[in-house]
C-alpha cells in the first residue's frame, strides 16, 4: 500500500514509534501474529491499513472515538470552513 506517495511499511512505522508488535497491532485490533505477517510482506487489507493510519499516524484513540464525533467534524468543515481550519491549527499547535 502507499501512503503520501511512498510505499507503506508497517514495520518501519512501528519501529519509529518505539512499539513492539503486540502494542502496535493490538491498538488496531490485529493479533501480534497477524501483524507479523503484514510486516513480512502479506498484503494488508484496506480497512486494516486505514485503522493503522488513523491510530498510529493521525493519533486517534479508537477506544474514545465515536461516530458522532466524526459527523460533527464533517458538519463543521462543510458549514464553517474558516472555524474548522482555525480549530485544526489550534489542535495541531497544542500537540493534541
Amino acid at each position: 500500500m502507499r501512503l503520501a506517495g511512498k510505499t507503506f511499511k508497517p514495520r518501519h512505522l512501528r519501529q519509529r514509534l518505539g512499539l513492539n508488535q503486540q502494542q502496535f497491532w493490538s491498538a488496531v485490533g490485529v493479533t501480534q501474529s497477524g501483524g507479523s505477517r503484514y510486516e513480512t510482506g502479506r498484503s494488508m487489507p484496506k480497512p486494516v491499513f486505514e485503522l493503522v493510519r488513523l491510530v498510529h499516524i493521525e493519533g486517534i484513540d479508537l477506544s474514545r472515538a465515536r461516530g458522532e464525533d466524526f459527523m460533527i467534524a464533517n458538519r463543521l468543515r462543510s458549514t464553517n470552513p474558516a472555524l474548522y481550519r482555525r480549530l485544526m491549527r489550534e489542535v495541531r499547535g497544542s500537540g493534541r
